[in-house]
């Protein structure tokens, strides 16, 4: 009879296998993931799976008791949520940072037909939480945004008087807190893809969105690559991209 953590891995195993031609693409807010998923998915005719677009069902799908930090989110207003309290509070309490919800994701892939290929894209894929899913380790990669670069993507959006934040009291601060909250995010990121040894891309300012494309698509479909070789694991492409998310 196998213990508990033995069926887990099990379990992990059993989803990897049926995963497999799922690929994923996680990372920092404003990297590019949305717009290098859509692409790869209509060059190959894959399936596109957002997680940001089952947000909401996913939270519908859930109880205070399986995901604590999404229900007392829920209960907050704006303010208390953008404004009211530090980056770090808020990096800390987050409920998708701490995977609440992500074995829903699981659960939508797992019923989606094995053909075409999915890819999956979206913050909520966390490093820990994907690895033991992956059959093969070049089906995933995070992108990393430069300080520089999400800088440069919240101008942009704060300008265009984009986002939640408007409905805020003080858009200005709620921006700002969830700029700090966001490279928090994003230096957690790099921490644990490294320590796992997984696939990452640094996003900066100096490259096309065709380039950090053609990167990704290189880790994803050139199997001739292994982990050290020239796509190797963190960032080591020798190139920063520029991408929108």
């Amino acid at each position: 009879m196998l213990s508990g953590q033995d069926e887990e891995v099990t379990d992990a195993a059993a989803s990897a296998a049926r995963l497999r031609h799922v690929y994923w693409i996680g990372g920092g807010s404003g990297a590019g993931k949305s717009t290098i998923a859509r692409r790869l998915a209509d060059r190959y005719g894959w399936r596109l799976y957002a997680t940001d677009d089952v947000m909401g069902e996913h939270a519908r799908r859930t109880t205070p008791q399986e995901a604590p930090f999404l229900h007392r989110f829920m209960a907050m207003d704006m303010d208390e949520r953008w404004v009211n309290r530090s980056p770090r509070t808020m990096l800390d309490t987050f409920h998708w940072y701490h995977g609440e919800g992500f074995g829903l994701i699981v659960e939508d892939l797992l019923r989606l037909p094995r053909e075409p290929c999915v890819v999956v894209e979206g913050f909520r894929l966390l490093p820990h939480l994907v690895k033991p899913l992956l059959a093969v380790p070049e089906h995933a990669v995070w992108l990393l945004p430069t300080p520089e670069f999400r800088q440069n993507v919240f101008r942009s959006r704060a300008a265009a008087g984009e986002g939640f934040v408007r409905k805020t009291s003080d858009p200005a601060k709620a921006t700002r807190n969830l700029a700090e909250r966001d490279q928090m995010f994003t230096s957690r990121l790099r921490t644990e893809t490294r320590r796992l040894q997984l696939h990452t891309v640094q996003v900066g300012i100096t490259m096309t969105q065709d380039e950090l494309a053609e990167q990704v698509t290189t880790l994803f479909l050139d199997r001739g690559h292994g982990l050290d070789g020239q796509h190797g694991l963190h960032g080591q492409h020798g190139q920063e991209a520029e991408g929108h998310a």
